[in-house]
């Protein structure tokens, strides 16, 4: 039997990178896919993929930042599926870098409602349909910026040291009542995240304290290798592992 047969798996910033190497996986395994995204054209797309295979999947507009599309997100779920089995919080942007004396109240409020306020407010929906029927899990994507200070700005670096802490809590609360959360922290990534990042913003200081960090990472994966540890959460295989922060970096934070 296929790893998530007949399971429910919402997948937010689904249509590319990450997201979408994830929703491919989840229905090669026989999940039942909603796939989340502010691109509808690309959700159209990744549609187009998971039916010429056979699998199965529903797709919704869904921009993270905002509490009433979260709702339909996971009311979509729930009228085409009839449950939710797993939650995949992945949608996400960078900062550009600033450390904190420089950071906009415009960029902070931006990258907190997305990275952090989005993924919360999508846990909290699916916890009430979880905890219902005592089962179900959370994968979160965080980042080894979540981990250490300077892969980032001081905005994304927050955002993901909370995101973190919030899977932790989560993982831990709920361990008796038959849900596990854990969050993956991936390395540098060949996906498209780099557009959200205005490189002409980076300033002197930046250059300086954090680039020279950037020429010790190894290389930078394909995001098929980290879908394959986000399906390894999600399945019973994993059924041990709660509350847990899982580095995918290819040994970058080793040094």
């Amino acid at each position: 039997m296929k790893r998530l047969a007949n399971k429910v798996a919402i997948v937010t910033g689904a249509a590319s990178g990450l997201g979408k190497a994830i929703a491919l996986a989840y229905a090669a395994e026989g999940a039942k896919v909603v796939a989340a995204d502010i691109n509808e054209a690309a959700l159209s797309l990744l549609k187009k993929e998971i039916n010429d295979t056979h699998g199965t999947i529903t797709t919704v507009l869904a921009n993270m930042a905002m509490a009433d599309e979260i709702d339909n997100m996971v009311k979509t779920a729930v009228n085409t599926y009839g449950t939710v089995d797993i939650l995949v919080n992945n949608a996400g942007v960078m900062d550009d870098f600033s450390p904190v004396a420089d950071v906009t109240d415009q960029l902070w409020d931006r990258v907190m409602a997305i990275n952090l306020n989005g993924p919360f407010k999508a846990m909290r929906s699916v916890l009430k349909i979880m905890l219902e029927k005592k089962s179900g899990v959370i994968v979160n994507i965080a980042s080894i910026g979540g981990l250490q200070g300077a892969r980032a700005g001081a905005a994304y670096t927050a955002s993901k040291h909370a995101l973190i802490g919030l899977t932790k809590n989560t993982g831990y609360m709920y361990a008796k009542l038959g849900i596990r959360c854990n969050v993956i922290a991936p390395g540098a990534m060949d996906t498209n995240i780099a557009s959200t990042i205005d490189f002409s913003k980076i300033s002197a200081l930046v250059n300086e304290r954090i680039m020279p960090g950037m020429a010790l990472n190894p290389r930078s994966s394909n995001p098929n290798e980290v879908a394959n540890l986000a399906l390894f959460l999600a399945s019973e295989e994993a059924s041990f592992i709660n509350g847990a922060v899982i580095v995918a970096d290819g040994g970058w934070t080793a040094y």
